[in-house]
C-alpha cells in the first residue's frame, strides 16, 4: 500500500512509451496525470499539462527512444511546464538514456553527447533522474543532481531461472560485459566466459578467441542493450562453433536498429529475453524468439521509495 506524504505524488508519461506509463501507475495503484501532446505542422512539438501540479511530487516517464531527438525535446519541453507549473519537485523517469554511448572523446573533434543531455536535461528544470542500466555507468557522474541508476538484472535473472536450464555458462559477448556476466553466473549460479572480440566499425565486430569453457554447455549471453545486433550475434556464432548448446540472450533495452531483427531471426539464438523499457515495434512482436518482461514493478518502487523517502538498495536484490 502506497503511503502519500504530505504532498502529492503524480506520475505522468510522453508518448515515448505509454504502456510502461500505464503499468507502472498500476503498480502503484495511482492514476497517471494528464498531459496533452501535439506536433505543429512544421513537427514543433507542444505538450500542456492537464492537472494541477502545483506543489505536487511529479515523477515524469519518458525513455528517449526511436525517435529519440523527437522524444528528447518532447521530455525537455515537459519538465519546462511543470517547473513553470510550480511542481515541488520533478523526477525524470528515463528507462532508456539516449546518447549514452557518447560518454567520452574516443576521437579528435567530438561531442561528449552524454554530458550535453546530462546539462539539457538539469538546465531544462530536472530535480532527479531515474535511469536504468546505462550504456556506461559513469554518465550518473555528468549529473549535478541526484542519479538512481536502476537495473534489470534481478528481473532478467530471476526470469530466466525459472527455466532451471542445466550446464549452464554466462558469457560476455565482449570485455566490456564481463562485469554484468559475472554477476548474472553469481546470480544463477554457474560459471561464466569471456568472448574476446576486435571492433572494426561502430556496427561491426569479429571475435577472437575464447576465454573460459561452453562445450556442451547451455549459454545464456547478458548485455544491456540490443542496437544492431551484431555483437550478439557474433558471440552466439562463436560460442556455438566452440560447442555450446543452446544458446539464449538477454538485454534490458531492444533497441533494434537497422537489421537486428533480421539477424536475431536468422541466428543461432534460441531465445531472446527483453525488458519493456523501450517499446517493441509491431515487427519485433512477431518474432517468437523475443520474450518482453516488465520493469514497471522495478521502476514503481522506486519512485515509491523516492517520493517517501526511503532507500532504494533492496531494488539490486
Amino acid at each position: 500500500m502506497l503511503v502519500l506524504r504530505n504532498y502529492k505524488l503524480k506520475v505522468f508519461g510522453g508518448s515515448a512509451n505509454p504502456e510502461l506509463v500505464q503499468k507502472i501507475c498500476s503498480y502503484l495503484k495511482v492514476t497517471s496525470g494528464k498531459m496533452e501532446i501535439k506536433k505543429f505542422p512544421d513537427g514543433e512539438s507542444w505538450v500542456k499539462i492537464a492537472d494541477n501540479v502545483r506543489g505536487a511530487d511529479c515523477f515524469i516517464v519518458q525513455p528517449t527512444c526511436i525517435p529519440v531527438n523527437e522524444n528528447l525535446v518532447e521530455l525537455f519541453l515537459m519538465i519546462d511546464a511543470f517547473k513553470r507549473a510550480s511542481a515541488r519537485r520533478i523526477t525524470v523517469v528515463m528507462p532508456y538514456y539516449a546518447y549514452a554511448r557518447q560518454d567520452r572523446k574516443d576521437q579528435p573533434r567530438v561531442a561528449i553527447s552524454a554530458k550535453l543531455i546530462a546539462n539539457l536535461l538539469t538546465s531544462a528544470g530536472a530535480s532527479r533522474i531515474i535511469a536504468m542500466d546505462l550504456h556506461a555507468a559513469q554518465v550518473q557522474g555528468f549529473f549535478d543532481i541526484p542519479v538512481d541508476h536502476l537495473i534489470a538484472e534481478p528481473v532478467l535473472a530471476r526470469e530466466f531461472a525459472k527455466k532451471k536450464i542445466l550446464d549452464l555458462v554466462v558469457a560476455a559477448s565482449d570485455m566490456g560485459g564481463s562485469k554484468m556476466a559475472r554477476s548474472f553466473a553469481e546470480r544463477l549460479g554457474c560459471s561464466m566466459a569471456i568472448v574476446d572480440k576486435r571492433r572494426h566499425h561502430s556496427n561491426k565486430v569479429e571475435a577472437l578467441s575464447l576465454i573460459g569453457d561452453v562445450q556442451g554447455k547451455n549459454v545464456l549471453i547478458p548485455d544491456d542493450m540490443i542496437s544492431t545486433a551484431g555483437t550478439m550475434v557474433e558471440a552466439a556464432n562463436f560460442l556455438k562453433k566452440h560447442g555450446a548448446g543452446d544458446i539464449y540472450a538477454c538485454a534490458t533495452h531492444p533497441v533494434f536498429s537497422g537489421s537486428a531483427l533480421e539477424k536475431i531471426s536468422n541466428s543461432v539464438l534460441k531465445e531472446v529475453m527483453v525488458t519493456d523499457t523501450i517499446p517493441l515495434s509491431a515487427e519485433a512482436g512477431k518474432i517468437k524468439k523475443i520474450k518482453v518482461f516488465s520493469v514497471a514493478g522495478v521502476l514503481g518502487e522506486a519512485i515509491k521509495s523516492i517520493h517517501n523517502e526511503t532507500s532504494v538498495t533492496k531494488l539490486f536484490r
